[in-house]
């Protein structure tokens, strides 16, 4: 049966030839090659016809949703179908009011300026002589001193091989007028011992006693003479220091007791050689004897 059996207005539907055959929609061109347009059309679309029922089948497929546009007021999560993405939620101090912001902004700089001269500081202290450290050098030391003191003793060349002890004996009044002289306390050994197997031990016991000394035989010659302004204060401390010794070990006094007078002495033992070393080190000990010092009364009554 041929195409146009059934007159130019209709069109074979697909399914075989002998398959039914629907009218063309008016104004639409047939879809059969060499078929003119009907009359009263000339190929080109319709503007004023009105626009196609949805419902017909034979009119143009709908758009899909994926490929339509958003109009100006309608959300995009209604031409797509997904829900739109939630923002990022923010962190740090973004959550932070704007005030607030500004104030641990301003906390951070001020802490990064701290930080920044303080490691200047500690660099120029620990840092060979220069142009800086001789024009800056009395405010170099007011910001080390005493809490972020440096030293390289650690990593010196020739560390410390000595052991130092540090002892004290003392002059006691007695209850009845009389005097008497203590024996020598090893101080050291003293604070050794509270260290030994303690997990979290003094840091007075760890170095109190030990920088005493060391200041004192830094600002004094061999024989026991001050060097600078500084050599009396260094007698002052370690008196303190060794009268605490005697009065936290309860030692010296008695009931109605008190010391007149303390007397300090080092003795510094050489650390043996390995097994392994030829070199042979004297292991005799040597002792610096200071002269004795008076106790002002507060002190002599506290110890």
């Amino acid at each position: 049966m041929d195409a146009y059996d059934e007159g130019l207005g209709a069109r074979r539907e697909p399914g075989g030839p002998d398959g039914p055959v629907s009218p063309l929609p008016e104004g639409a061109a047939s879809d059969v090659p060499g078929d003119p347009p009907r009359a009263g059309t000339s190929g080109v679309p319709d503007t004023s016809a009105p626009a196609p029922d949805a419902s017909d089948p034979s009119g143009p497929a709908p758009v899909p949703a994926a490929c339509r546009t958003a109009r100006a007021g309608e959300p995009a999560s209604s031409v797509t179908g997904r829900p739109e993405p939630e923002p990022a939620p923010r962190v740090g101090i973004a959550v932070l009011s704007l005030r607030y912001q500004i104030a641990a902004a301003l906390a951070l700089a001020v802490v990064a300026v701290v930080a920044c001269v303080h490691l200047g500081m500690v660099f120029l202290h620990v840092a060979p002589a220069n142009t800086v450290t001789k024009q800056h050098g009395k405010a170099i030391d007011d910001w080390i001193y005493p809490e972020f003191e440096q030293n390289w003793k650690l990593f010196a060349p020739n560390p410390l091989q000595q052991n130092i002890d540090v002892q004290v004996r003392a002059e006691v009044r007695t209850g009845d007028g009389s005097e008497r002289t203590t024996g020598w306390y090893d101080l050291s050994a003293l604070d050794g011992a509270d260290i030994l197997g303690n997990p979290l031990p003094s840091h007075a016991r760890q170095n109190e006693l030990r920088r005493a000394w060391d200041f004192y035989a830094a600002s004094h010659d061999g024989e026991n003479r001050p060097q600078g302004l500084r050599g009396a204060l260094s007698e002052g401390y370690l008196r303190r220091v060794v009268v605490l010794g005697l009065g936290r070990e309860r030692a010296a006094l008695r009931r109605g007791e008190s010391v007149e007078r303390v007397q300090v002495r080092s003795r510094t033992t050489n650390v043996p050689s390995p097994r392994w070393s030829d070199e042979q080190v004297p292991t005799t000990p040597v002792y610096r004897q200071l002269p004795w010092w008076s106790l002002p009364a507060a002190e002599g009554a506290g110890a």
